[in-house]
């Protein structure tokens, strides 16, 4: 869908790398790293994005960091986009809102690093989930986004027991509490 909008392909890997999740930040040479691409080219899209006041950045020692202006009027609309785009829109209406008795739900991985890999970690915490209900959303979500998702369903017990295992990475909350997840960042 954004390949439509957007012509710059770097334009949009760092749209989404930054609007997935909006606590990502980056650096030009990381950035051209991940992306497998020229530092010039991510410069030129990143100082657009500054310039239009959609990224800000700061410094760290010598690097010039890069992160979503999360106060521009447009953030939340850019990341609807974004959302949808992935498909990430798709999970939260049809997956977790029909599956029962949600506290949190939360993306892990690639998306939650800002990179649209096809394969959406989905952890979902609750209590009487229907699994079949779940798998048979999950399937046909799979189809609607053309993306794979994986799920984990645990209850609020094994989720404590694990909390620390999922937190050492950047992950993308749908759904649910922060103070379940307090130690994040």
């Amino acid at each position: 869908m954004l390949k439509t909008l957007i012509t710059s392909e770097t334009r949009i890997k760092l749209l989404m790398k930054f609007f997935l999740n909006p606590k990502t930040k980056g650096y030009l040479r990381q950035l051209s790293t991940e992306f497998g691409e020229s530092t010039n080219g991510i410069r030129l899209e990143l100082n657009k994005l500054e310039e239009a006041q959609v990224l800000t950045s700061n410094f760290e020692g010598r690097n010039k960091i890069f992160q979503a202006n999360q106060e521009h009027p447009l953030f939340k609309d850019l990341r609807s986009i974004v959302f949808k785009s992935t498909g990430i829109d798709q999970v939260v209406s049809n997956i977790i809102q029909n599956l029962g008795k949600i506290h949190l739900a939360f993306i892990r991985g690639d998306y939650a690093l800002g990179i649209d890999s096809g394969l959406i970690d989905l952890v979902v915490v609750g209590s009487k989930i229907n699994m079949e209900e779940l798998e048979r959303v999950r399937l046909k979500t799979e189809k609607l986004i053309n993306r794979k998702i994986s799920t984990l369903v645990l209850d609020e017990t094994e989720f404590n027991k694990l909390k620390d295992n999922f937190l050492d990475k950047p992950i993308l909350v749908l759904l649910g509490a922060e103070p379940m997840i307090d130690n994040q960042e």
